[in-house]
């Protein structure tokens, strides 16, 4: 038992002993048994209500699930509500455990989506029913998040909150170097505009620069000067919704767009990077090949739909190798912790995040660490070809099936994930899978948006590997391996643990990128010699 749960027996023990000595005091309670007198007072205070266990990990949660098993238990007269913290690496083995051999059994649990098959063939999960008069699911949650619940075509959870990345950039630097852009371009427009006025007047310009003809000439014209953007500009600096529009334009669409931009950014002195992210790690790297790879479907559950090795793929992770040439970062001395406190500190242009990074961003500003503004976004596409698409991992909550309060769980998480979610991002900094939240922070909106269009971290235990496994591969290409050989390799890998045999991909010939735009023009000059040919 837990230090917790023995402090809070001793509470419930002592709030016990305190009400029978009231009530006998008062006349109500007869009997001599003090078991029994226990259970009377139980009854009286409780109403016969059962106990229901949620189990959890993550300590951030406590004081949120406490605030909510409090006013479930206000709710509810059939059952109350006990979170359990429990920590440890081996979750699903212990809440295993405790459902076969404790009194007190996890009637239902928080755990990741990636565990959920593991948890089903251990008959620890529960297909979900939504309650009588309920919206269907779809109603509540996006469709990336019932993916991420569902196996074999059975809900066996509710989403509760996620996690994906999302691109990270300095709005104070960008700001600064589009009123840089777009005040240069009011002063050509300027000197244009004074040019075409003196010459209109039929007059030099150096034989107007200063006289009053040339003045008289230049402040009768009736024309205005405008920015780029369109904005009268004539006697102010540039307005500051162009300014947004501008940056709004600047933010890059793709990995190309960040190379363009480093060519023609001044950047400020203090800055050491344009654009620097975590290649140590996948969760932050595997949006170059999430477009192009499946392992087990949509809801990463099917065995017979498992495609890592193809030449989409090949060819991101041939991008992605190329941008060690332009950024040149040790996979030895990186850490997403470093370079998360370099953009605190106004190190780096654009990075990749996770969603704590929002929370850490405001707690600096808070304490004048942070001098910046800061902005969110989709993660930009490798190419203008080749699209992005980021890992997700949801974390779900889940009915145990040893649980011998099943119907009364299933209400609670019904309660939880879909009722009473909407301020968990305030009192955590947990992001909801919940739709229609609304978030005083805006930037968590574009988490929202990856992570509707991320793929879900899939479930099959044959393929648990997979993620250290591809972390190796991506660490490798980085270094100067071959794409294409790695990712060859890393599909026999994965293929023969799930097929419980050897097996062997077929080669995929692919050029080099230069062959390519050669067979490109070689293949369009075929097109058109046909269609002239043709005519």
């Amino acid at each position: 038992m837990t230090l917790k749960k023995r402090l809070t027996t001793v509470l419930l023990l002592a709030c016990a002993a305190a009400g029978i000595f009231a009530l006998s005091r008062a006349g109500l309670l007869h009997r001599a048994d003090e078991t029994e007198g226990e259970q009377e007072i139980q009854d009286t205070l409780f109403g016969h209500r059962e106990t229901l266990y949620l189990w959890y990990t993550d300590e951030a949660l406590t004081d949120y699930l406490n605030s909510v098993a409090v006013s479930y238990n206000e709710y509810q007269q059939d059952a109350r509500v006990i979170p359990v913290y429990t920590s440890g690496s081996e979750y699903l083995e212990t809440i295993n455990q405790a459902s076969l051999q404790s009194e007190e059994v996890p009637d239902l649990y928080i755990v990741g989506n990636d565990s959920l098959e593991k948890a089903y063939l251990a008959g620890l999960a529960s297909e979900i029913r939504l309650s009588a008069g309920s919206a269907g699911m779809e109603q509540y949650f996006p469709e990336t998040a019932l993916h991420a619940v569902t196996y074999h075509e059975k809900q066996i959870a509710y989403p509760f909150y996620f996690e994906t990345s999302s691109f990270l950039y300095n709005k104070t630097y960008l700001e600064e170097w589009a009123r840089a852009q777009i005040e240069a371009e009011m002063d050509i427009a300027a000197a244009e505009a004074a040019e075409a006025a003196l010459a209109q007047n039929g007059a030099e310009p150096e034989e107007a620069g200063g006289s009053e003809e040339g003045e008289d000439a230049s402040a009768g014209s009736g024309e205005e000067t405008e920015s780029a953007d369109g904005v009268d500009e004539t006697m102010t600096g540039p307005d500051e919704n162009a300014v947004a529009a501008r940056v709004e334009e600047t933010l890059p669409k793709t990995i190309d767009d960040i190379l363009s931009f480093a060519d023609v950014y001044d950047a400020p002195e203090q800055v050491e990077a344009i654009f620097k992210w975590d290649v140590s790690d996948i969760f932050y790297n595997y949006f170059f090949v999430g477009n192009y790879i499946d392992v087990g479907g949509r809801a990463g559950d099917r065995d017979d739909s498992i495609n890592i090795y193809n030449e989409n793929a090949i060819r991101c992770m041939r991008v992605y190798q190329d941008l060690n040439q332009f950024f040149s970062i040790d996979t030895e001395e990186i850490s997403y912790a470093d370079i998360l406190q370099d953009f605190i500190d106004g190190k780096i242009l654009y990075t990749i995040v996770t969603t704590d990074a929002l929370a850490k961003i405001e707690a600096a500003k808070e304490n004048g660490e942070f001098q910046y503004e800061y902005g969110t976004s989709l993660i930009p596409d490798v190419n203008g070809q080749l699209e992005s698409r980021s890992l997700s991992v949801t974390q779900c909550v889940v009915v145990n099936g040893y649980s011998m309060h099943k119907d009364m769980a299933n209400a609670f998480a019904q309660y939880l994930a879909c009722q009473n979610a909407y301020n968990l991002y305030d009192r955590t900094g947990k992001i909801p899978v919940l739709t229609g939240v609304k978030f005083a922070n805006r930037n968590a909106e574009a988490f929202i948006r990856e992570y509707e269009k991320s793929i879900p971290n899939p479930k099959m235990i044959e393929t648990s590997n997979y993620w250290v496994e591809m972390e190796i591969a991506f660490a490798r290409i980085w270094e100067g391996e071959d794409a294409n050989a790695e990712l060859k390799a890393l599909s026999e890998k994965i293929m023969t643990q799930v097929k419980g045999e050897a097996y062997t991909e077929e080669y995929i010939d692919m050029p080099e990128e230069n062959d390519d735009e050669e067979l490109s023009e070689q293949e369009q000059t075929g097109e058109e010699s046909e269609d002239t040919s043709g005519e």
